[in-house]
C-alpha cells in the first residue's frame, strides 16, 4: 500500500523525515526496518542519501557512530519500535558517554495505542532519558520539521551527544503542507558559552608562572577541530601533552611533546609525569576513574585549568582552581594572542628521562606471537607517506584496545576510534563500517578481540555486500582476556568463565561471508601477513594467535593513585 499524499503540495511525516534529512546534508544512514516503520522505508526508497541495511539494530547504530567520529558529521540510524529500538540502545549509550553527533530515529505504535502493551510497543523515550542527549516523542505530524531541525542542531552543536525522536506510525502516514521550519532556539540551551576574560587571563597567569605544566587532552580537542591551534599553543609554550582515547591524533603522537596515554594503562612516564608537574592544563577532557583513579593523589603539587564546553564537567571529579568554560578552539585563539613563545628545557629533560628509564613493554618471543608486537607491526605497517593517508584503527574493547591505545601512533584526528566510557565489546566491526563508508578515501582497520568480533560477526554480510576494504585483525588469545587479566592479579587466578571451550574457525567463517581470510601463529610469518592484508584489495581477515596470558602493563588497579604501578 503506497502512503503517498495525493495533494502534491503536501507530505506524509515520513517524507517529511527524509527530506530533512536530505536538507540537513545527510549522505549516508543505517537502519533496519520493521512493522511500524515501513511508512518511512517506503520513503527513504526515494532518498537522495544512501541507505545502509545492516544485520541487526545494534550493527546499525556502532555504524552510525562509527561514522560519526570518522567524519565529524551526524550519524544517522533508522530502527523500528520495540525489540528494534530496544536494540539501539547499547549504541546510543556509547555515544553518549563518548560525546558523539547521532540521530536515531525511531518507529513506535500509533499514538491511539500507546500505552496499551501492543505489539511490540516498548516506551524508548523513557528508556533513553539517561543515555541522550535530549529526546523526542513526536505526536503531531505538523511538529516534525521544527523538531527535526532541533534534533541535527542539538546533536552537532556543543557539548555533541545522541539524539533520539520516536515517531508514531501515524504521524509517519499524517499528511500536512510542510510548515515553514523556524531557526532553532532552545529556551536555556548555550552550547557556545561566551568567553569570560578573566577566566583567560587567569589561565595565561598560571601558565607564566609553571615550571612544569602537562596538557591532558580529551575528545574536546577533537571535536573543537582545535588541533592546529593546540599544536601552535604546545609547540610554542614547550608543554609536553598526554591524550585519552578519545583524544588521540588531537596532537601527533610522534612529536616529542606527546607522551600517549594516560591512566589506567597508559605509558608509566606519563603517569609519572603528572604527578611530577605543577600544572595541569585539562582541555576538552574528563577526568574519568581510568585516568584518575584516586583522586586525592592526583597531580598532588598541581594546579589544575580545566577548559569544557560543558560548564557541568568542571570540577566533577578533580578540584579545579581555574575554570574555563568555553570551546576549546575558541580559548586557545584567545590564549594565543596573549602569550609569548617560551622554552622549558629543564622540564622536557626530566619528561624525557622519565621516558627512557620507563620504556612501554614491547615483548618479542620467537616461538608466539607478542600482542604488543603485533599492534607495534600494525601501527608501523597503515601510516601512509603522510600523516593525511595514515589508515583509520577502529578497536573492539579488551586487552587489545589498551595495547592500541599505547601503541598505535595517532598523528592526525578521528583516526582512532574506540568505544571509550561504556567500554561496549561489539562496537569495533560495525564501527569500522561505518568509518569506511565515512571515510572511503582512508584504508580502515580493525584491531578486535576474539570475544567482541563475535559480538557483532553478522555484519560481515554488510561488509561483503558493499565490498568494503575493510582490514579485519583478530588478535585471538583463546579467553576473555581483560577479564582473565584481573582474576589472575585479584582472584587467585580463578578463572571463572573466561577461557573458551570452543573456538570458531574465523577464517571459515569469513570464507562463508566470501571474505579471504588466513590464521597466523609463527611470528617469522606476522609481518608479511600484515603488510598482505594491507596491500590486497577489498576486505581481509587475518587471525594472529597470541600468547594466551599475556597482560596489559603498566597497570594502575582501579582506585589506585598514579604511582601504584600493579603486576611488574
Amino acid at each position: 500500500m503506497s502512503t503517498k499524499p495525493i495533494d502534491s503540495n503536501s507530505r506524509n511525516g515520513s517524507q517529511i523525515i527524509v527530506s530533512s534529512l536530505e536538507n540537513a546534508g545527510v549522505e549516508v544512514a543505517f537502519g533496519y526496518p520493521g512493522g511500524q516503520v515501513i511508512p518511512l522505508y517506503d520513503a527513504i526508497f526515494d532518498a537522495k542519501f544512501k541507505h545502509i541495511l545492516t544485520r541487526h539494530e545494534q550493527g546499525a547504530a556502532h555504524a552510525a557512530d562509527g561514522y560519526a567520529r570518522a567524519t565529524g558529521k551526524v550519524g544517522v540510524v533508522f530502527a523500528t519500535s520495540g525489540p528494534g529500538a530496544t536494540n539501539i540502545v547499547t549504541g546510543i549509550a556509547t555515544a553518549n558517554m563518548d560525546s558523539v553527533p547521532l540521530l536515531a530515529i525511531t518507529g513506535q505504535v500509533p499514538t491511539t495505542a500507546i500505552g496499551n502493551d501492543t505489539f511490540q510497543e516498548a516506551d524508548i523515550y523513557g528508556i533513553s532519558i539517561p543515555i541522550t542527549k535530549y529526546n523526542y516523542l513526536v505526536k503531531d505530524v505538523a511538529g516534525l520539521p521544527q523538531v527535526l531541525a532541533e534534533a541535527f542542531y542539538l546533536a552537532k552543536s556543543g557539548r555533541p551527544g545522541p539524539v533520539l525522536v520516536d515517531v508514531p506510525k501515524d504521524v509517519q502516514v499524517g499528511t500536512i503542507v510542510p510548515p515553514e521550519v523556524e531557526p532553532v532556539r532552545i529556551p536555556g540551551y548555550n552550547p557556545e558559552p561566551s568567553i569570560q576574560p578573566e577566566q583567560i587571563e587567569a589561565m595565561i597567569e598560571a601558565l607564566k608562572h609553571s615550571q612544569r605544566p602537562i596538557a591532558f587532552l580529551g575528545g574536546g580537542a577533537t571535536a573543537s577541530g582545535a588541533d592546529r591551534e593546540l599544536f601552535r599553543f604546545l609547540t610554542e609554550s614547550d608543554i609536553p601533552c598526554v591524550s585519552t582515547l578519545m583524544g588521540k591524533g588531537s596532537f601527533p603522537e610522534d612529536h616529542p611533546l606527546s607522551l600517549g596515554l594516560p591512566g589506567m594503562h597508559g605509558a608509566k612516564y606519563a603517569n609519572l609525569a603528572i604527578y611530577e608537574s605543577d600544572l595541569i592544563l585539562c582541555l576538552g577532557a574528563r577526568f574519568d576513574d581510568r585516568v584518575a583513579g584516586n583522586v586525592r593523589r592526583f597531580a598532588p603539587r598541581a594546579k589544575v585549568v580545566h577548559v569544557d564546553i560543558d560548564a557541568a564537567e568542571i570540577g566533577k571529579r578533580v578540584d579545579t582552581h581555574i575554570p574555563v568554560i568555553g570551546n576549546l578552539k575558541t580559548v586557545l585563539t584567545h590564549v594565543l594572542d596573549h602569550i609569548t613563545p617560551t622554552k622549558r628545557a629543564d622540564w622536557l629533560h626530566q619528561v624525557n628521562d622519565l621516558r627512557k628509564k620507563h620504556p612501554l613493554p614491547v615483548p618479542v618471543d620467537d616461538k608466539e606471537i607478542k600482542p604488543q608486537s603485533l599492534i607495534k607491526a600494525i601501527d608501523e605497517l597503515s601510516r601512509g607517506k603522510t600523516p593525511e593517508e595514515d589508515a583509520i584503527i577502529v578497536t573492539d574493547v579488551g586487552q587489545h584496545q589498551m595495547w592500541a591505545a599505547q601503541l598505535i601512533t595517532s598523528r592526525k584526528p578521528r583516526r582512532f576510534l574506540s568505544s571509550g566510557g561504556l567500554g561496549t565489546m561489539g562496537y569495533g566491526l560495525p564501527a569500522a563500517m561505518g568509518a569506511q563508508f565515512g571515510r572511503p578515501d582512508l584504508p580502515v582497520v580493525l584491531i578486535c578481540g576474539d570475544g567482541g568480533f563475535q559480538m557483532n560477526i553478522q555484519e560481515l554480510a554488510t561488509i561483503r555486500e558493499h565490498n568494503l576494504p575493510i582490514k579485519i585483525v583478530i588478535v585471538n588469545n583463546n579467553c576473555l582476556g581483560m577479564v582473565r587479566q584481573w582474576q589472575q592479579f585479584f582472584f587467585q587466578k580463578r578463572y571463572s568463565a573466561t577461557l573458551w571451550g570452543f573456538m570458531p574457525d574465523f577464517v571459515q567463517i569469513a570464507k562463508g561471508y566470501d571474505i579471504p581470510g588466513r590464521s597466523v601463529s609463527d611470528p617469522k610469518d606476522m609481518r608479511g601477513a600484515i603488510e598482505e592484508m594491507m596491500t590486497t584489495p577489498g576486505p581481509q581477515l587475518v587471525e594472529f594467535k597470541v600468547t594466551h596470558e599475556e597482560n596489559v602493563l603498566p597497570m594502575i588497579p582501579a582506585g589506585g593513585g598514579q604511582t601504584d604501578f600493579y603486576g611488574e
